[in-house]
């Protein structure tokens, strides 16, 4: 087994029972407990397990929300595949929605300079990349800006995401479940992708294969609510024909 399919499966194993164990898991998965040590430790830099004494847990059972830079650090090749691929599904012309995030983020460094769009933000940082670019018209939009993810959300950013319509949205998220759609941990960022996803004729999320399988608090749209669903091969097979059964088109990047 490669290390990143044991990570998978640590990774598994911890969403199903709420917890994993360093001694057991070494037993079962036929390695050393250092090797499952170092696996614990990658997946605590993806921002998907929280190391605790003898073991780790889920995240998403902490209700724990990794800062932007954190994630931005993670999956960066993955990310910037998923964002390549992404550009099969702008206009020619029209506007678009990019959401905050750091594969998001991404698309927003590949975005082609021949290309005449209006693009719809609720991050600073993304604002700020974008406004230097001849060919593009960025709106911004206003609120109370969030620490962890430097998006802005509240009423200043819900009402005119309420009067927009724009031709695509590429959303992010921190979670993408069968039975729970599509979640994050705060409830003011679920309402701002709720209304993105509303405001758009055509919903493209963007998610490396880690945001698989977890759930956090507020879901702000189910997976029939989606398009295109653009990830990674870390994604097996299987599960990307159980997410592109619930609606969506998966492309695995």
């Amino acid at each position: 087994m490669y290390a990143e399919e044991r990570q998978q499966e640590i990774l598994r194993r911890a969403r199903a029972a709420g917890r994993v164990d360093v001694v057991t898991l070494a037993a079962e998965l036929d390695v050393t407990t250092e090797t499952i040590r170092r696996d614990l430790t990658s997946l605590e830099r993806a921002g998907v397990l929280r190391r605790v004494h003898g073991g780790a847990i889920p995240v998403e059972r902490l209700g724990f929300e990794p800062a932007l830079a954190t994630r931005d650090e993670v999956m960066t090749a993955e990310k910037e595949r998923i964002a390549k691929a992404a550009l099969a599904e702008l206009p020619e012309d029209g506007s678009i929605i990019i959401d905050a995030g750091t594969t998001t983020g991404r698309l927003v460094k590949v975005l082609p300079a021949d290309r005449e769009l209006t693009v719809v933000v609720n991050s600073p940082p993304l604002a700020t990349a974008l406004a230097a670019r001849a060919n593009l018209h960025v709106i911004m939009l206003g609120g109370r800006l969030r620490g962890k993810t430097l998006a802005t959300v509240d009423d200043w950013a819900l009402t005119p995401l309420a009067t927009l319509n724009v031709d695509v949205a590429f959303m992010a998220t921190n979670g993408c479940s069968l039975t729970r759609g599509l979640t994050t941990p705060d409830p003011a960022e679920a309402a701002i992708k709720r209304a993105m996803v509303k405001a758009a004729q055509r919903s493209v999320l963007l998610a490396d294969h880690t945001k698989f399988g977890n759930t956090y608090l507020a879901t702000f749209a189910d997976l029939s609510e989606i398009d295109v669903v653009i990830t990674d091969t870390g994604l097996d097979v299987a599960q990307a024909a159980d997410v592109a059964a619930a609606g969506p088109e998966v492309i695995r990047a």
